[in-house]
């Protein structure tokens, strides 16, 4: 895929030092956030290929990312359920192989890690403790989780209690809080740093926010100054490589989390790789390039999927207006993309595109991905009351793994 230099000539004075989780040295300071449905082995090679460009590009021989698979539940992963065992696969190239966990149960999520490291299945465990959905939060799962201080406290104990006799560093990623009135970020992260992780991640929303309005940067240089020794990530509306020097510009954070930016722009590591080297190449495909890139998404998938070319068709279609945005493809041509149920269908709709089409420029570019708008937090009962667990609240918090699909 071809870069161009966009602004002045480069200095290539990195802007941060490499970023340090536990034994890994992440020389480009970016991290792909895992994202449920998104974030398999396919795409995670895509990205990084093309962090590896970026690296080439930017100047810093060897430069890479660190790239983390989707969430699985420790249950499902306990229990070795076929799906979440294709999750949490990754190829030979990738090195740190970064798994994300889904916990409410310290029991459970130490199991977890514990079938992760001494079966040699992971180099990096990172925990979720920022995922908004309602199916996850109304079992007081996810951002909701981190209210409740010593579940928090023993789910991240028990990981890093497994974890580190095998050197397999853990993080957390964390929102600010569930709504306004109640936030949790602060307290979790000085728990987090107290109970030996690596590293804390902060997506600058509330669970109450979703995906809505703007990220609070300014809530992540607060974490940064409250947690002073493992490095601290910011996460939240990065959509450009400027994006991300900004935000380390404002928060001083020690590198970035970037998730619904890739979405059909994985040569967005390119930039990342590039920019945190200290020089401005940018790639900026026309659509050839881009449809060779879905194309090559698409056949990554078919392999994850042990060969299903429909299953891997109908998972590509969530991706194809993300890769299309912006561009001249027209109604039809991507109605019929939607649709698409084999490799060669969607062949030979790209062959009908007008692929000599440049780089749209502004269209192209900005927010993509799920947005929604600002709610109610669903929440067990009396979640709220306290921030210790009551009887009813940890009998129901037991069930909520088994409700939570991602494995």
């Amino acid at each position: 895929m071809s870069a161009e230099t966009i602004g002045p000539p480069a200095t290539a004075k990195p802007v941060l030092p490499p970023l340090q989780i536990g034994r890994h040295t992440i020389e480009s300071p970016v991290v792909l956030a895992p994202m449920a449905g998104i974030t398999n082995r396919a795409f995670r090679r895509l990205c990084r290929e093309y962090g590896s460009a970026g690296s080439e590009a930017g100047g810093a021989s060897g430069a890479t990312s660190l790239y983390v698979n989707e969430m699985v539940t420790s249950r499902a992963l306990v229990e070795r359920t076929p799906e979440t065992m294709r999750l949490i696969s990754h190829g030979p190239e990738e090195h740190p192989r970064s798994v994300q966990l889904y916990s409410v149960d310290p029991v459970t999520a130490g199991l977890a890690a514990r079938m992760l490291v001494t079966e040699d299945r992971a180099d990096h465990i990172d925990l979720n403790f920022g995922c908004p959905v309602p199916k996850v939060t109304r079992k007081g799962g996810g951002a909701a989780l981190p209210w409740k201080t010593e579940l928090f406290r023993g789910i991240v104990s028990a990981v890093v209690r497994e974890a580190n006799p095998y050197n397999v560093p853990v993080t957390v990623k964390m929102r600010i809080g569930i709504d306004a009135d109640h936030i949790t970020y602060l307290d979790a992260g000085r728990i987090a740093e107290g109970e030996g992780v690596a590293a804390v991640a902060l997506h600058g929303r509330t669970a109450a926010q979703a995906y809505s309005g703007q990220a609070d940067w300014s809530a992540i240089a607060r974490l940064k100054e409250a947690v002073t020794t493992i490095p601290v990530l910011g996460n939240g509306d990065i959509w450009s490589a400027e994006d991300a020097l900004e935000m380390v510009r404002q928060t001083g954070c020690d590198g970035v989390v970037v998730g619904r930016g890739c979405l059909g722009r994985p040569w967005l590591f390119t930039d990342l790789a590039a920019a945190f080297a200290g020089t401005p190449t940018r790639v900026q495909p026309g659509l050839r390039e881009v449809t060779q890139t879905l194309s090559r998404h698409t056949r990554y998938l078919i392999d994850f999927y042990d060969g299903d070319e429909l299953r891997a068709c109908r998972d590509i279609r969530k991706h194809i207006a993300w890769y299309l945005k912006g561009f001249p493809a027209g109604s039809t041509v991507r109605n019929q993309l939607a649709l698409v149920d084999g490799l060669q269908a969607l062949d030979d709709l790209i062959g009908t595109m007008d692929l000599d089409a440049p780089w749209p420029g502004d269209p192209a570019e900005g927010q993509r991905g799920r947005a929604g708008s600002p709610r109610i937090v669903a929440l067990p009962e009396n979640w709220l009351k306290s921030r210790e667990l009551n009887d009813a609240q940890r009998d129901q918090i037991a069930q909520a793994e088994l409700s939570v699909s991602g494995g």
